[in-house]
């Protein structure tokens, strides 16, 4: 260890002395030195590296934001590289290399650069967060170029590299040096349908070319055409990357992977099917940094808020979901259990497929192939003394009979059911053959629920909307505030759909004694629920007009989700 840079931190009042003699003993160099000063937090990063620029006589730039990162770099380095070292190159001067680290003592990475590059490196100095946001920019941008990547597609290299082990259970996208063509565009399609917000990603293959598609909050948009004759190689590359046999392509398959995209990490569920023109494959992206379950997040009103943590708290009954497919009732479910997730609960859950880990509860996935359906799954598990139990879907008169005799047995029940409104799911119960008493001495709540687009905050304007659609609504002119409404101007960031991000909304039925008694009269859906408006019942329309008076979402937007609600 440098005397001398010791010194220099004390004088400088960076560490004190007494700091200097804890850790003294530990270390034998100025890179060990600088490490355990930043471990032991005794002081910033940024004043740390402000100091050791200054000794070092090496530049120091506090932001990278503007910085222009070197194209040669990013083709020749493996992200891997940058991110282990945290360094990334700059400007190339003459025959120099301008290389921002945020540790000037760790000389091996540098000096191996100089030799990978045959470049003379120089050093700059900046901090870890600002190298590795640079990093995640520059890589991703050297994802984006389209037209340079489909020109390296020709026949001699389509298949090279497609069919290659992966060598950790976790790929990096933005990890595309020296990757072969193909490897670099699904890469680089599933980058930017993150970057997007992407919830799924589709590979349509067309009589003359390949259609590639994202669905962003909830409605399909084009990402690219590409030639038909790259069609096998990529969806050989998808299937590589969910471990699926490459070599059949007349059956459907199923497969996972993880990706890694700019720090997160990102759950793919892949599925493969024969069609005419071609396999088709869908891609279901999962990012796990996104996860929020939490009840004050999905969007219900106070009101329903209040209600839904009440009957969650039962000791025993059922609890159902109902929406379409893709309504985000998986996660309303998974927000429930981790509300009352603790050590004292035995939470089990049985689902079709495990979309999100939640820890501390026990996952199940059903295997109908080895007979593990609901209905099996729900009659073992039942042995294993549940507190709580969640079922992924209520299908069948078996599933359904089991999970009710539950509900009365001492557990609570959670499941979905597709149905359009509440009152609805009621009624389904009785098609299936449950009977009457069963359901109406069982059933606790049932949650409807739809999702709609927000306003893009960015492009957000108010505007005056007509008669014609307040009424169709249910709004009047005299509820709105200002007398205006709000929508999306339309810009770069929400993609020029003037929407950015989903929220929920809901309907919420509980039980009382005149649903039960409606329920063992078998009283029609629309009976049952024109009583609870009564009662004070918010509709699905009821809950996105509000939503709409509150400048998060627009007329049109709830008149779309909500075209099968009847008030």
């Amino acid at each position: 260890m440098s005397t001398k840079l010791a010194l220099e931190l004390v004088e400088q009042k960076i560490i004190s002395r007494d700091q200097l003699e804890e850790i003294s003993q530990e270390v034998s160099s100025d890179n060990e030195l600088i490490q355990l000063v930043l471990k032991r937090e005794f002081c910033s990063e940024a004043t740390l590296l402000k100091t050791l620029a200054a000794q070092l006589k090496i530049p120091y730039q506090a932001k990278l934001k503007d910085a222009e990162v070197s194209e040669e770099f990013i083709r020749q380095i493996p992200l891997d590289f940058a991110r282990r070292y945290k360094l990334i190159a700059l400007r190339k001067q003459n025959n120099s290399l301008e290389v921002v680290t945020a540790n000037p003592f760790d000389f091996h990475p540098l000096d191996e650069l100089s030799l990978l590059l045959g470049l003379h490196v120089t050093p700059v100095i900046s901090s870890s967060t600002e190298i590795e946001n640079l990093i995640n920019r520059a890589y991703q941008q050297g994802l984006n170029n389209v037209d340079s990547m489909l020109t390296e597609l020709d026949g001699d290299n389509l298949i090279n590299g497609v069919v290659r082990e992966l060598e950790s259970g976790v790929e990096d996208l933005m990890d595309v040096a020296n990757k072969a063509p193909i490897i670099k565009l699904v890469s680089m399609v599933l980058s930017e349908s993150l970057q997007k917000r992407a919830s799924d990603v589709h590979f349509h293959p067309y009589e003359n070319k390949l259609k590639i598609r994202a669905r962003v909050d909830g409605l399909l948009h084009d990402l690219m055409d590409c030639p038909k004759q790259i069609h096998d190689a990529v969806i050989s590359r998808i299937k590589v990357l969910g471990k699926m046999d490459i070599a059949e392509r007349r059956a459907p398959q199923d497969g996972r992977a993880s990706i890694k995209f700019a720090g997160r990490e990102v759950d793919v569920r892949i599925s493969v099917i024969p069609s005419s023109h071609g396999e088709r494959a869908v891609l279901r992206l999962l990012d796990k940094s996104t996860q929020l379950f939490d009840i004050e997040k999905l969007g219900l009103a106070s009101e329903n808020q209040a209600q839904l943590r009440r009957v969650i708290r039962f000791a025993h009954g059922m609890i159902l979901v109902t929406g379409p497919t893709g309504s985000g009732k998986t996660t309303s479910l998974y927000t429930c259990l981790s509300q009352l997730n603790s050590d004292e609960k035995n939470i089990i859950t049985i689902e079709d497929p495990i979309e999100y880990q939640l820890a501390g509860i026990t996952q199940m996935q059903i295997n109908p192939k080895k007979d593990l359906t609901f209905a099996n799954s729900l009659r073992s598990i039942v042995r294993h003394d549940p507190d709580i139990l969640m079922v992924g879907e209520i299908r069948d008169h078996e599933t359904a009979g089991i999970a009710i005799q539950s509900a009365l047995t001492g557990h609570l029940i959670f499941s979905t059911l597709h149905t359009n409104d509440s009152a609805s799911a009621i009624t389904r119960l009785l098609d299936l053959g449950v009977e009457p008493y069963l359901v109406s001495s069982s059933v606790m709540a049932v949650l409807a629920q739809r999702l709609i687009r927000k306003i893009c905050p960015h492009c957000r304007e108010e505007y005056a909307s007509s008669m014609e659609l307040l009424n169709e609504i249910g709004l009047s002119p005299s509820e709105l505030k200002s007398g205006k409404l709000f929508r999306g101007r339309k810009c770069e960031k929400c993609f020029q759909t003037g929407y950015y991000g989903r929220t929920g909304i809901f309907e919420l039925l509980t039980a009382n004694d005149q649903l039960r008694q409606q329920v063992i009269d078998k009283v029609p859906a629309s009976s049952i629920k024109q009583s609870a408006v009564k009662r004070g019942l918010q509709t699905l329309r009821m809950d996105g007009a509000q939503k709409v008076l509150a400048g998060i979402t627009t007329i049109e937007e709830v008149l779309r989700v909500t075209q099968m609600d009847i008030s």
